[in-house]
């Protein structure tokens, strides 16, 4: 049966549970596209390490019980990754947070986020089209539309989110985007490792087992920990630790910034409750929450 979902403020409609597990398409031998529809959350900010081969940058800050120290982000600037203009970027955010000053980032400067750094909003909601794939992130409104079985255009012009376009290879979702913008606080981690506009990130999206993807959360954790807080103890309470999981493995060049492409990971988990309530969490105008801002962003002349 056809399920339709009109998306509010997109224009567009989600053919749910319709196309995704044809029949027809099983019957002629070609492997049917995986359902990737769903709220999926993870318990942290930080990138996941690949299994070898260049990786993100890691905090040099450790708290007592060796994970990563989040109140002190000093990204390691002698990572054989980055550039010397990268690493000299890392490190000046690093003087300022061991000094106590938040360095400018997406997140607490309200901005849109490409990837790899938007991967690190905890809870997303995918809704998949035959032309697209619709990512709904649930920080800031912020979404990514990716447009399937197309081409990036010749005359790009640079954008926030960037280009993205996308095909299936099997079970994976492939995606593919160049052309993110350049800004205030443009990084590609939460330690402001930055991008230039030749950034290209190829994301590779697959369902794993439950247990799969438990592990590699326990292993994330391992590394930074779970956020104090409703961001770490909130919804992620609520996990379906029955259901799959879903991997999102990615690889970052950009030749301005690093030496060798790297490649790095994220695993999120089927979020129970989110089910059933969207928890909204807005920026700009969210002056409860920014403790230590006395004011709210704003622009002095429009970006576009």
């Amino acid at each position: 049966m056809l399920k339709e979902m009109r998306i509010a403020g997109l224009g567009v409609a989600c053919l749910c549970g319709s196309w995704l597990s044809s029949d027809a398409v099983g019957a002629q031998g070609v492997k049917p596209i995986p359902d990737f529809s769903g709220y999926w959350a993870r318990s942290i900010f930080g990138q996941e390490s690949p299994e070898s081969g260049p990786g993100p940058i890691l905090n040099l800050k450790r708290r007592p019980d060796g994970k990563s120290d989040a109140q002190q982000l000093v990204g390691d600037y002698n990572s054989p990754i980055l550039t010397p203009r990268a690493a000299e970027i890392v490190k000046k955010h690093g003087e300022q947070s061991i000094a106590g000053i938040a360095f400018p980032d997406l997140s607490n400067q309200c901005r849109p986020m490409a990837p790899p750094y938007i991967l690190r909003v905890q809870e997303v909601q995918l809704l998949q089209q035959k032309h697209q794939v619709i990512i709904l992130y649930q920080q800031d409104h912020q979404y990514r539309r990716i447009r399937l079985n197309d081409s990036h255009p010749k005359d790009l012009q640079p954008s926030w989110w960037g280009d993205s376009i996308g095909h299936y290879e099997g079970g994976t979702l492939v995606v593919d985007t160049v052309g993110a913008k350049v800004g205030p606080a443009s990084m590609v981690d939460m330690f402001g490792t930055p991008h230039s506009e030749q950034l290209h990130v190829v994301e590779r999206y697959r369902m794993v087992s439950g247990a799969e993807a438990k592990a590699y959360q326990d292993r994330s954790e391992q590394e930074y920990g779970r956020p104090d807080g409703p961001s770490g103890d909130g919804i992620f309470v609520d996990f379906d630790y029955t259901g799959p999981g879903l991997r999102v493995e990615f690889t970052v060049e950009d030749k301005v910034m690093f030496k060798t492409p790297w490649s790095g990971a994220i695993t999120y988990r089927k979020a129970a409750r989110a089910e059933g309530e969207w928890e909204e969490r807005v920026c700009a105008e969210n002056t409860f929450e920014y403790h230590e801002v006395n004011f709210i962003p704003q622009a002095a002349k429009p970006d576009f």
